[in-house]
């Protein structure tokens, strides 16, 4: 995990998790946007970046509408599941300006903070719903 999502993660271990799955999904949608619109703005000045944001944007998206949560479309994916996703997502956005090549660019400090902010997210979020287990056991 880079360094400024491990940062972030420790940063949040002492704050409660306030964050409901239904806020969380409005962030993530407030994400996904964030990355779509900064690959219009890349496009211009650095196409590298354009498409790390596109690529990071699509997916965010494509996480959100998948989950099973408030704003949740098809609702394959559990919410537990969503936010252990998010980690990945968040390893995966840092790491964008090396994996493409623009590690020595502006953009960069871009990747570096959303990635350190989906962490953050995933930290101070609630577990949402608990698991239901059957109560029915073979004697």
């Amino acid at each position: 995990m880079p360094v400024f999502n491990r940062l972030a993660k420790a940063v949040a271990k002492p704050i409660p998790r306030i964050v409901t799955p239904q806020i969380h999904s409005l962030i993530d949608y407030v994400s996904a946007g964030v990355f779509l619109g900064s690959a219009a703005w890349f496009w211009s000045r650095n196409r590298r970046a354009a498409v790390a944001a596109l690529i990071c944007g699509s997916t965010e998206l494509a996480l959100v509408l998948l989950t099973d949560y408030p704003g949740g479309v098809k609702k394959s994916i559990s919410f537990r599941t969503h936010r252990e996703l998010d980690y990945g997502l968040a390893a995966m956005v840092a790491t964008m300006p090396k994996a493409l090549d623009f590690k020595d660019d502006d953009e960069k400090n871009f990747f570096r903070l959303q990635g350190a902010l989906i962490t953050l997210l995933g930290e101070v979020t609630q577990n949402g719903t608990p698991i239901r287990r059957s109560r029915s056991r073979a004697a």
